[in-house]
């Protein structure tokens, strides 16, 4: 007889995660034009809220799926892979990484549209999930790079390039963005300060961000028409992030908080969509409970924002909840992606 050759076995299953983050000064300045012609600055802050992506390999056929979202994509040809308005961030990885037959999932932490960062996160987790099975092995840089690259080429999304950048990374990082060019320089912080940062800081969400990329179109429409008050809130948050460095390396909570504070009046002068009846209401009983300063997480208009508290630090969560929010509970990552 005629022995049967046993199948070959399957690859194995590949996964990674990343962190989502804090932007806590300079969000906008990131975001083409503005970055590639005046060059723009970032502080931001991983979470331990997590984005994870899971390859698993298959004998026949491609699913796409994000397990947060319910929703599901059957590959069949090359064009199922186009963007279709549900999982492009997804379609465009297995453009840019075919991975073959098998299963992409995903799954988020965080609640959709909460402003932190959760879709750049996606772009690291996927691409670090999926670039094995091209044979690229990356470094947490060149992941940032590709993931930027899947966002904004890809899947043609408009935004910037911060989220790419520490979901990577993670830790507190200092980024200046120069026309396609990103500089990333670790914050060297005081352990005793970011315990206590961490311990006063509440991150509420207000509902889901209704930022759009036609929002991003107005705003850096109005700073290419040489709108004055654009032009020079921009440039202004520039600004603002230098000092929040400087805030955070001093280990200055006072400081930190009062630059949150004066980065949301600026992000608010970018556009009316930015601050929501929700958002201003929660704003007043945050300072109410003794908040020292907060801001909108990422571009604003919804989502998350986060406040230091001042005095008891556990009046915040309380306070937020009564205010209506929901109050996710995170602290620091000083790690970035990861391979699992």
């Amino acid at each position: 007889m005629t022995a049967v050759p046993s199948p070959r076995a399957l690859p194995p299953v590949s996964r990674a995660t990343a962190p989502v983050r804090l932007d806590l000064a300079g969000g906008w300045t990131d975001v083409p034009p503005f970055a590639a012609r005046e060059g723009g600055a970032v502080v931001n802050a991983a979470l331990t809220l997590r984005v994870s992506a899971e390859f698993a390999p298959a004998r026949e056929g491609l699913l796409l799926r994000a397990e947060e979202l319910d929703q599901a994509a059957v590959i069949r040809t090359p064009a199922d892979l186009a963007p279709a308005g549900v999982l492009d961030l997804h379609r465009a990885a297995a453009r840019m990484f075919p991975p073959g037959p098998g299963t992409l999932r995903t799954r988020s932490s965080v609640p959709a549209g909460s402003g932190l960062g959760s879709s750049g996160a996606l772009d690291v987790a996927l691409v670090a999930t999926l670039a094995p099975h091209r044979g690229d092995a990356l470094d947490p840089a060149e992941i940032a790079a590709q993931a930027c690259h899947l966002e904004m080429v890809e899947a043609g999304m408009a935004g910037g390039r911060q989220d790419q950048y520490a979901a990577a990374l993670g830790g507190f990082n200092f980024l200046e963005f120069h026309d396609g060019e990103v500089v990333a320089t670790p914050l060297p912080l005081d352990p005793a300060f970011l315990a206590e940062l961490e311990r006063r800081t509440v991150i509420c969400y207000t509902g889901r961000s209704r930022v759009s990329g036609e929002t991003i179109s107005r705003v850096m429409g109005a700073y290419e028409r040489g709108e004055a008050g654009v032009t020079r809130a921009l440039r202004e948050l520039v600004t603002i992030t230098a000092r929040m460095r400087e805030a955070l390396v001093a280990a200055d909570l006072a400081g930190v908080a009062a630059l949150l504070s004066e980065n949301w009046r600026r992000q608010q002068a970018l556009d009316p969509v930015m601050c929501t009846p929700e958002m201003a209401a929660l704003e007043r009983a945050m300072t109410d409970a003794g908040a020292l300063g907060g801001k909108a997480a990422g571009a604003g208009a919804g989502g998350c924002m986060f406040f230091i508290m001042g005095g008891e630090a556990g009046t915040g969560p309380a306070a937020a909840r009564r205010a209506g929010a929901t109050v996710l509970e995170a602290g620091w990552s000083a790690t970035g992606v990861e391979r699992c």
